[in-house]
């Protein structure tokens, strides 16, 4: 609805001057030229005047000398409580006859938006001090508002990304694996616990040091590569290299290196992540050495059932008699090579024995019947521990040789097993005669060697010594007596 936007003066006794109505024209001119919302009310809070910029923000022109108090669609407080008109700031400046400051509210337009503004309403007296009205003034805190809400969820976002490096950095500090970061240059920028804890230097010993630092001398040509594929934004996937500890020492590693970006997306440096992979080398190089040790054992198993067969033969009187003999020294020879492997539960021998105890079960798969050709004597030395199955693999490898290469391939040879204990430590020879032409060769092939000797001096901790002269083979192996016990 249309309608006068001009004065509604309220019914007076005299009329007005024509300077009088002259000056109340210029002044309601300079009003609806200001930009800030203006109107009046008369005494009873009915809208005698409003200026443009105040019906911009009701977003209606409310009709003169109807509409009371203010001339919005609707009115709330600021948490969106609804304000009844008859309650809002202009009412109660008429109402109290004083001005209301400090107040906020929220007008809403008939199309449902909403705009947040101060109102400034001041009650206005005639010259006997008679209320006649009021003057309310309305600050569109639109703006202000907006703003506001913008750093209360740039500060949200701020909280957030700093929860989420906070997080991080626990994260990165908590970590087992060594992450560092360094810049373009290969300047160490980061330092956390696991880089500490791995290469040995503190943060303050690392920070601001190059990278160069953790890298050995002949691998020095890595690092120019990998900053150029960090320069064109390369992720490097993991590969297995070594570096130097702060005490000079090697150790294995897995690498893994990624960009650092700014906020704005450039390259600014890289992330290293390195994990210790030397329990993981020491496990494939023992996988290794079961499977050598596996394929040494297979090949054995062929030529110890050659023997068995070759031995039995010598004695038996019948096929029957030498089918016996066959299986007996088979089952024999299974049940010394269990002693050979450990409790697969508990990576343990199964059960403590004697050194003599402990011969004689890995032999007398060798035997032929009570011919007495392998001879054992020595002390009682109690066997435990992994030293049970250390001493079985022992002696069934130097039997295996023999029944290969040495005495036990004559019928005429013989094996003395002797053993002494003096100040804590075993002395034990094993003595091969009458058999072939002692040389090297005797002692089976380069790994049966290797398994000897890795078990003597590795395992055991002891020395040994190998013979060859015109009377046989003779080997001399001595170790702690403490070592036996597992």
């Amino acid at each position: 609805m249309t309608v006068d936007h001009q004065a509604v003066s309220p019914a007076t006794p005299q009329p007005a001057s024509p300077a009088v109505l002259a000056g109340e024209h210029a002044a309601r001119e300079i009003l609806q030229a200001l930009p800030v919302a203006i109107y009046t009310t008369d005494a009873a809070g009915r809208i005698t005047f409003y200026n443009e910029a105040a019906a911009a923000l009701w977003g209606c022109h409310p009709e003169l000398g109807t509409s009371e108090f203010c001339g919005s669609w609707k009115l709330y407080w600021p948490d969106g409580t609804p304000l009844p008109h008859d309650q809002c700031p202009m009412a109660l400046a008429l109402k109290q006859g004083r001005a209301n400051r400090g107040m906020e509210a929220v007008a809403e337009r008939p199309d449902g938006t909403r705009v947040p503004f101060i109102p400034y309403p001041t009650p206005l007296f005639d010259a006997e001090g008679r209320l006649t009205g009021a003057v309310n003034m309305l600050v569109d805190i639109s703006d202000r508002h907006r703003a506001e809400q913008q750093a209360q969820v740039a500060a949200e976002e701020r909280a957030i990304g700093e929860q989420a490096e906070q997080r991080l950095a626990a994260i990165v500090e908590s970590s087992e694996d060594a992450i560092v970061a360094k810049d373009l240059n290969g300047i160490i920028t980061n330092w956390n616990r696991g880089a500490e804890r791995l290469f040995g230097y503190t943060p303050a010993e690392a920070i601001g040091q190059p990278i160069t630092i953790l890298i050995p001398a002949d691998r020095l040509d890595e690092e120019p590569e990998i900053l150029a594929r960090i320069r064109r934004g390369e992720h490097v996937e993991h590969f297995d290299t070594i570096r130097r500890r702060k005490d000079g020492s090697l150790i294995e590693i897995s690498l893994t290196i990624s960009p650092i970006r700014s906020r704005t997306g450039e390259i600014v440096g890289a992330s290293k992540i390195a994990r210790d992979i030397t329990e993981r080398q020491r496990a494939r190089e023992r996988q290794i050495l079961l499977l050598r040790e596996m394929s040494h054992r297979v090949k054995n198993l062929f030529a110890l059932a050659g023997a068995v067969v070759t031995l039995s033969t010598r004695t038996a009187r019948s096929p029957a008699e030498l089918a016996e003999q066959v299986r007996n020294r088979l089952g024999t020879l299974a049940r010394a090579h269990e002693l050979t492997l450990p409790d697969l539960r508990s990576e343990q021998a199964v059960t403590p024995t004697t050194l003599d105890a402990l011969a004689r079960t890995i032999v007398s798969a060798f035997e032929e019947g009570t011919d007495g050709r392998i001879t054992i004597a020595g002390p009682e030395v109690a066997v435990g521990g992994h030293a049970v199955t250390s001493l079985a693999l022992l002696l069934h490898e130097l039997a295996t040789n023999a029944a290969k290469y040495g005495a036990l391939t004559t019928a005429a040879g013989r094996i003395a097993i002797v053993w002494t204990v003096e100040d804590d430590v075993l002395s034990l020879s094993w003595a091969e005669r009458d058999g072939p032409p002692a040389d090297g060769a005797a002692n089976g092939d380069g790994f049966g060697t290797w398994l000897v000797d890795g078990t003597i001096k590795g395992q055991l901790q002891g020395q040994i010594a190998r013979r060859w002269d015109a009377e046989g083979l003779t080997i001399l192996m001595t170790m702690p007596l403490d070592r036996l016990a597992g």
